[in-house]
C-alpha cells in the first residue's frame, strides 16, 4: 500500500479545530495558504499526523478524527515519527517538504488530553518546512524524496 493524504485541514484562526478541505495551495517557505499557522520563515510551517495515530485515540473511546489534533495534513500508510529530521518528503506531484521537528511540547493540556489522559500530537505529529510549494489534494501520494 502506498502512503497518501487522507485529509487536509485548515483554520483561519489559531486555537480552533481545523476544518477539512479538498485541496490547498502550499507556498514555498511559508505554509498552507489560508491557514492561521502558516507564518513563513520558521521551522513549523505545516503539521502532519498519521490516521494510524488518530485511531489510537479512537480506540481509547474518543470521538476524534482528522483535523481534531490541529494537524494540517492527515496521512495514511507512512510511519511519520520514524522519519529523521532532515528527511525530504514529496507531497503530491508538486510540493517538497523537509521534516523539521518530531513532536512538540504541549504547553497546555487540551480537551483531548483532559478527556483521555493522553494526546498523540505532541509525540507523533511532525512538522515540516516547505522547500517547494504547489497544489495538494486529498488522495495525493506522500513519499520520501530521493534527494
Amino acid at each position: 500500500m502506498s502512503a497518501s493524504v487522507i485529509s487536509i485541514n485548515i483554520s483561519p484562526e489559531k486555537g480552533e479545530r481545523k476544518k477539512p478541505v479538498d485541496s490547498v495551495r502550499i507556498i514555498t517557505d511559508y505554509g498552507i495558504k489560508g491557514d492561521a499557522h502558516a507564518s513563513g520563515k520558521w521551522h513549523r510551517q505545516v503539521s502532519l499526523l498519521a490516521i494510524e495515530s488518530i485511531r489510537k485515540m479512537q480506540n481509547m473511546g474518543l470521538d476524534v478524527g482528522p483535523g481534531d489534533f490541529a494537524e494540517n495534513i492527515t496521512t495514511s500508510g507512512i510511519d511519520l515519527v520514524a522519519l529523521p529530521v532532515g528527511t525530504r518528503l514529496l507531497l503530491g506531484t508538486e510540493t517538497e517538504a523537509e521534516v523539521s521537528q518530531i513532536g512538540k511540547e504541549c504547553h497546555s493540556r487540551c480537551v483531548i488530553y483532559e478527556t483521555a489522559g493522553d494526546c498523540v500530537m505532541p509525540k507523533e505529529g511532525i512538522f515540516v518546512k516547505i522547500i517547494k510549494g504547489g497544489k495538494l489534494s486529498i488522495g495525493d501520494s506522500v513519499r520520501r524524496s530521493e534527494n
